[in-house]
């Protein structure tokens, strides 16, 4: 069983917050359902619109990740740290989650069975309270955010495969604007600009840091 890094009381955020209010918050600012058939106003295309064409050139698949808001005094986001060794996306800080696959119910199914196999999470300890709007990543993947509440009791079991750590950074410094930022940088010719925030040594970008500016812009803003 491995120890999650918790995160340690810091004065970095200006935004007190308490689990209750942002319960109260997201289970009525949050989707009810899924957003499986609109046009997933979000996305990598939102700072970089060039993306938007290159993306519709693909065929769409659907993928779901799970946002756990961890039930603590302070409450705080559970994250992974991807493999180095993956073919996408590796040694990138991430939410759990994947492809959904044929035998999944649905996103919540996805989200919850890609949680349990990559950092044995164990779903019975997951309380959905809804969704984001989809996120579209210049990739082709429409990816379906779930947010839940996970009970503090948690161990965690990481799949060396597939991730490297898991740790927990406090929910009020990733819903306060003030550690929001937008980067640039060049790929394959196209300047991509992308959202990114970093706590202590740790940098959060692009797919991950967007699905959080969703999650403050739904809830908080």
């Amino acid at each position: 069983m491995t120890a999650v890094p918790q995160p340690a009381p810091s004065p970095e955020s200006a935004m007190p917050l308490t689990l209750d209010d942002f319960l109260a918050r997201a289970r009525t600012r949050l989707l009810h359902e899924p957003d499986l058939t609109g046009e997933a106003p979000r996305g990598d295309h939102e700072l970089t619109p060039e993306f938007r064409a290159m993306v519709d050139a693909m065929p769409v698949r659907g993928a779901a990740v799970l946002v756990p808001v961890v039930a603590r005094e302070r409450p705080s986001v559970l994250l992974t740290l991807r493999s180095p060794d993956l073919p996408s996306h590796a040694g990138q800080i991430a939410f759990p989650g994947g492809k959904i696959d044929p035998t999944d119910a649905g996103p919540l199914d996805a989200a919850l069975r890609e949680a349990e196999e990559e950092v044995g999470l164990a779903r019975e300890l997951v309380s959905p309270v809804g969704y984001l709007d989809a996120y579209l990543s210049r990739t082709g993947y429409r990816i379906v955010p779930v947010v839940g509440i996970v009970k503090p009791e948690f161990g965690l079991t990481l799949n060396p495969g597939e991730v490297d750590e898991a740790f927990e950074v406090p929910l009020d410094f990733l819903m306060s604007p003030d550690n929001h930022r937008q980067e640039s940088r060049e790929w394959l010719g196209l300047m991509r600009t992308f959202h990114a925030m970093t706590y202590e040594k740790r940098r959060i970008w692009g797919i991950t840091a967007g699905i959080l500016r969703s999650l403050y812009e739904r809830v908080y803003a």
